[in-house]
């Protein structure tokens, strides 16, 4: 990446048989990427990304349906979800074709982690032939991603984050539908917003440069007889073009497109609520804080808000137990347990005491043979959201729902993370900002210094656009 002020200009690229802008909106998960978003991204000649992650659907007079789980066991709620699921990307992806014009290229982005969501992407495809140009999928290893796109004819876009990554899933599957390897998208892990695919080789504290990771990744590509002209789409950091100029055109990377998450969340059409848009032009470098407390188990990125601080402090509030008197673990319990016979060290149990006396006087148990002090409110809150779990993940740490086999993980409830459909879903319909989860890509502070946007200016997506397509 460099920081020179000059820019040569980015060229259409041919993608699913039109010229489009090497240009691609992120598909932002539950109800922050919609219709209005995708279809204005599309018209104005990009690839705009509907999310096919929990959408909304609409009654007959156009508003949204709340989405109520009725059904009384979790297995019941998934199918449900699955319903809502279905019926809201479909929905999203008829209006968003419409808005389009004809321009551009409508995608959706799947979750491969996301409860049924082998069954959601084939219910939406089925209804919208012809409409979808391809389907973006990370958060997993998709290895049926090319399966599917070649039953209903349309391309797929795997997110990785690593060349290896890549090469596992063009080993196993991938090889067999190469032709229509739409692109592969590199989302730094490090950077982009969400969930993102850090492994535990690297370290969340050392960022890597994007752009040897991503000549390997084409390395990785030509080894496998992949054409230079198969984009790799950057995603994570994107802000000013200007600041890659050396990757336009450059040969040791073959074609490359750029995907923005963050900034089209500040637009006309961006349906999430006006507090969050408000909120986005305060943050400040540091704020979107690397964490591992989703249910999903992987890293992602969010604001570091009250909610988000509130994960971490309740984290801190931890101390590993056993069942036996053994080294260091030379006491009792006995605050926050009642009666279970757990033996802690001293000091853990002088901090236990000391969080009892602050109000954390429920102590839950953990997956990790730790034990987590919460206040009787926060204990009511993680129980009854365990209980009203509908399954909207394929493994949930959470709840220890699965959705397939005997649905359950085989572990315990983890309290120390939260109900992420809940959060989302709240945050994306109007629901208070500091207490849900924001997902925001690392680079959201610019907003604040991005000259665009002073005095409170909010562009359509057309205008944002426009301006990305001069180097700013």
């Amino acid at each position: 990446m460099t920081g020179a002020a000059t820019f040569k200009g980015l060229k259409p690229i041919l993608y699913g048989g039109r010229e489009v802008w090497p240009l691609v909106e992120g598909g932002k998960g539950v109800s922050a990427t919609n219709h209005m978003s995708s279809g204005a991204w599309a018209a104005a000649g990009g690839i705009g990304t509907v999310s096919a992650v929990n959408a909304d659907s609409y009654d007959a007079e156009g508003k949204i349906v709340p989405q109520v789980y009725a059904a009384l066991t979790r297995k019941e709620r998934h199918e449900e979800l699955i319903r809502y699921g279905i019926d809201g990307a479909v929905a999203q992806v008829k209006r968003a074709y419409e808005l389009s014009g004809g321009k551009g290229a409508i995608n959706i982005n799947v979750l491969w982690e996301m409860g049924g969501a082998q069954q959601i992407l084939e219910g939406v495809l089925a209804a919208t032939q012809g409409m979808v140009a391809g389907v973006t999928c990370g958060a997993g290893m998709p290895y049926k991603l090319s399966e599917i796109a070649e039953r209903y004819n349309v391309l797929y876009l795997p997110i990785i984050s690593s060349a290896r990554a890549f090469r596992a899933l063009w080993k196993r599957a991938y090889h067999k539908v190469p032709h229509l390897l739409g692109a592969v998208v590199y989302e730094d892990p490090w950077l982009a917003g969400g969930h993102n695919g850090l492994s535990n080789a690297e370290d969340p504290l050392k960022p890597e440069d994007p752009y040897p990771r991503v000549k390997a990744l084409r390395d990785v590509m030509r080894g496998e007889g992949i054409a230079d002209t198969v984009p790799i789409v950057m995603a994570g950091g994107v802000w000013f073009l200007r600041e890659w100029d050396n990757w336009i055109d450059n040969p040791e990377l073959g074609t490359i497109a750029f995907q923005y998450g963050t900034r089209p969340l500040l637009t006309e059409e961006s349906p999430i609520p006006q507090g969050w848009k408000d909120a986005l032009r305060d943050i400040e470098p540091g704020d979107v804080l690397l964490h591992r407390f989703s249910p999903t188990g992987f890293y992602s990125s969010a604001v570091r808000n009250p909610f988000l601080r509130s994960l971490e402090a309740r984290s801190e509030r931890q101390i590993p137990y056993s069942k036996v008197e053994a080294g260091d673990h030379t006491v009792r319990l006995d605050v926050g347990v009642k009666g279970k016979n757990f033996w802690v060290t001293p000091r853990d149990l002088q901090r236990a005491r000391g969080w009892v006396i602050d109000g954390h006087t429920e102590g839950l148990r953990t997956p990790d043979d730790t034990i987590v002090f919460v206040s009787p409110a926060e204990r009511a809150m993680i129980q009854q959201d365990q209980k009203d779990c509908m399954g909207c993940l394929s493994h949930c740490g959470f709840s220890s729902w699965k959705d397939h086999d005997d649905y359950t993980t085989g572990y315990l409830a983890d309290p120390r993370s939260f109900c992420i459909q809940k959060t989302l879903q709240d945050i994306a319909h109007g629901g208070p900002i500091d207490q849900n989860l924001m997902f925001a890509g690392h680079a959201a502070y610019r907003f604040k210094q991005d000259p665009f946007y002073s005095n409170n200016f909010t562009p359509t997506v057309k205008q944002l656009v426009d301006r990305i397509l001069t180097g700013d």
